[in-house]
């Protein structure tokens, strides 16, 4: 039976139109913004429409709704966006609430009725593209949860009996017991075939697990996310529960993809994560994220631990820390406002996805300030804001966005150049030199009484070369050697870029 459903599916897909693959070299210069589909924009004006995200259900975000807002991702420099899984996930409200998110499909040959119809996606890549901008789909692949929850006890010995038959006529395309691995719960995280085999959620839960080992499982998975690619116009794909899924099956399945594919490796190791960049393009940086956070949550942060987390990302990584996706908040995480108010701390954490050597990742409502915790409180909706464009932290992140693009353009090879970090010290400042840019971080927070001091002694720009401070606008020259030395007051960040590669973009003052 798997062949044969393998074979419908390659004939399907062959009848389909290709699209034009956006190259994993052409997504290292663009920025992501992240979007939770049911929380990011309604279909229509309204701005006042209620979501609590504790309440674990559906508020009606849609796709068209991205549509409408697309000005306003694009003001902040974004030129992709990376959007929740959009097929259809289990109905109803399970005992851990709705499937607002996505995460928990139950039919990949359907698309999410909650957030539009399968032309309105479709409409969301078109227009997109009119912009210039690229579509990035999150895909489950690790699981899937029929209409109603399974009894494993039962779920098991259907599959050991001699003609096991069709557990849920509402899972598709496996629809059979078969195509699953045997119930399991993981119980060591260390043990990898457990990891890839067992199942997540609970007894009252169960998340049943794809037996993706199986050679014709990865035939329809393959041939299935190449019909949806092609069908929809995607430019890439975010993958989700990477770990639990056999490095040997993502080989296979991004290859026919032939996407951008970055995965979400959840483990604070650059050593486990490594050995998933030789089977994808890119991987969420989570091991640097791991240290970031506390790094720069309060004054008694460690910057040193976050450079050796970078570092061991340059190091370890099959195209170093470039095919990374930088973040520091996403869906899955408290948001750091939820760990600190301090201004300035956030300011100078918020600084670092767009410096680094990969992909900078924004989470929606970052721009707004949002400070929702752990989940489901990170999923606010933000309609409330009225999208307001005059935010600081909105007009933080173009002016970084427009940097990062400056410094792209300035024919420095911005994008190929490892970054290099100049250690303070007294531990409480960091500067990170990647030419044409230079940024000098701090975590001594808004409350220090004292001016922050970076005195840099190597060259890093031109003697006497005029600089200007994105952040501020703000110009000042480099030393007579081309080192630097700059102060901040309130404990801010500085991002500085030789003043005739911003012409154009910012006013001097």
């Amino acid at each position: 039976m798997h062949q044969f459903l393998f074979l419908i599916w390659t004939l399907f897909s062959f009848y389909c139109c290709e699209t034009s693959a956006a190259s994993a070299q052409k997504w290292r210069s663009r920025s992501i913004y992240q979007i939770v589909t049911d929380r990011f924009a309604l279909s229509g004006p309204s701005y006042n429409t209620s979501c609590d995200p504790s309440a674990l259900r559906y508020c009606g975000g849609t796709w068209q709704g991205i549509v409408d807002h697309l000005d306003y991702i694009q003001g902040m420099g974004f030129d992709a966006i990376w959007i929740s899984p959009p097929f259809t996930n289990v109905e109803g409200f399970t005992p851990s609430g709705e499937a607002y998110h996505g995460y928990w499909p139950q039919n990949l040959t359907s698309y999410n009725a909650h957030f539009g119809t399968v032309n309105d996606l479709k409409n969301l890549s078109a227009s997109l593209h009119s912009k210039g901008m690229y579509l990035m789909l999150d895909v489950v692949v690790n699981h899937m949860l029929p209409p109603n929850p399974i009894n494993t006890t039962a779920f098991s010995s259907e599959q050991a009996s001699a003609n096991p038959k069709n557990f849920s006529t509402g899972v598709a395309p496996f629809t059979d017991v078969s195509y699953f691995h045997q119930p399991c719960w993981i119980g060591n995280y260390s043990n990898k075939t457990e990891v890839e085999q067992c199942w997540l959620g609970n007894e009252t839960m169960p998340w049943a697990d794809v037996n993706t080992d199986d050679a014709g499982v990865t035939g329809i998975l393959s041939q299935w996310i190449s019909k949806v690619i092609s069908d929809i116009g995607v430019d890439g794909l975010r993958l989700s529960t990477v770990k639990y899924v056999s490095q040997d099956f993502w080989q296979t399945f991004t290859n026919e993809a032939g996407v951008f594919t970055m995965g979400e490796v959840l483990s604070n190791s650059t050593n486990h994560t490594s050995a998933y960049t030789e089977v994808m393009d890119a991987v969420l940086d989570y091991p640097t994220w791991f240290k970031l956070v506390p790094a720069f949550s309060s004054p008694q942060g460690n910057l040193s631990s976050v450079v050796d987390a970078a570092v061991d990302s340059q190091q370890s990584y099959e195209s170093g820390a470039f095919m990374t996706g930088a973040f520091l908040e996403n869906h899955d995480q408290p948001r750091f406002g939820s760990i600190t108010n301090d201004s300035a701390l956030r300011a100078n954490a918020m600084v670092w996805p767009f410096i680094y050597d990969g992909i900078p990742v924004l989470y929606y409502g970052q721009e707004q300030g949002f400070s929702g915790g752990a989940v489901p409180n990170n999923h606010e909706p933000l309609w409330r804001t009225g999208y307001n464009t005059s935010h600081p932290y909105y007009k933080m992140i173009t002016s970084l966005n427009l940097a990062r693009k400056a410094a792209i353009n300035s024919g420095d090879y911005f994008l190929t150049t490892p970054m290099k970090f100049l250690r303070g010290a007294d531990g409480h400042t960091l500067a990170v030199s990647k030419p044409p840019m230079l940024s000098l971080f701090t975590n001594v927070g808004q409350g220090f009484s004292s001016v922050v001091h970076w005195n840099i002694t190597q060259s890093v720009f031109r003697s006497r070369e005029q600089l200007v401070d994105v952040l501020t606008c703000r110009v000042h020259l480099s030393a007579e050697n081309g080192g630097v030395d700059i102060t901040s007051t309130n404990g801010m960040p500085k991002v500085s870029l030789p003043f005739h590669k911003t012409i154009g973009r910012w006013s001097p003052r």
